[in-house]
């Protein structure tokens, strides 16, 4: 229980942390917990550790910052997602936190919509 209190507790500093992004949830999932931003989830924390959505793009700039993505293990295997440590400076400048925080949700936004475009079906000869 001192786990999920302290993981709590750090998901509650995120947010006092994102104050200057607007419409900013948390939700418990998985022993984590999801960010969101207008009902889209734009960064998990899991462990203690904030990761941000990220894009091909973004993803790029996660890596040349040397920040790994979020792996987890589920039956028998790693399994990463797209979604990237966040920079520690989030945690020190409001404004980068704010800068890292509206990526992610450009990205979570092109996501969601590529996921909702209608698919173009492939006319048989």
């Amino acid at each position: 229980m001192a786990d999920r209190q302290r993981q709590s507790a750090f998901a509650d500093f995120v947010l006092e942390q994102m104050a200057d992004v607007p419409d900013v949830t948390k939700r418990a999932m998985f022993g984590g917990f999801g960010i969101y931003r207008g009902g889209l989830m734009f960064a998990l924390i899991a462990r203690e550790q904030l990761y941000f959505k990220a894009s091909d793009f973004l993803a790029e700039e996660f890596i040349a910052l040397g920040l790994p993505p979020f792996v987890y293990a589920s039956k028998g295997r790693s399994t990463s997602l797209k979604y990237y440590q966040a920079p520690e400076s989030v945690f020190e400048d409001s404004e980068q936190m704010a800068l890292w925080s509206h990526k992610a949700y450009q990205c979570a936004m092109r996501a969601a919509q590529a996921k909702a475009a209608p698919k173009k079906r492939r006319s048989r000869p």
